[in-house]
């Protein structure tokens, strides 16, 4: 995992920050709350290939 992951994960929390605040100004809060799962399903997607790696790696230690 990289540096550039934790930079990619930061910057969309930030930007679905700002976007769930101006939507939520706005009177949309259906939208706001789309847009935050939104940006939770895609950083789950850059996510999990690491979790699963990391079980494999506990799995492959233990010999489970």
């Amino acid at each position: 995992m990289g540096v550039s992951l934790i930079f990619k994960i930061a910057a969309v929390g930030i930007l679905v920050t700002i976007l769930s605040q101006v939507l939520k100004h706005s009177g949309r809060e259906e939208h706001a709350f789309l847009v935050s799962l939104a940006g939770l399903i895609l950083v789950l997607t850059w996510i999990v290939p690491y979790v699963y790696d990391l079980f494999e790696t506990i799995q492959t230690l233990f010999q489970l």
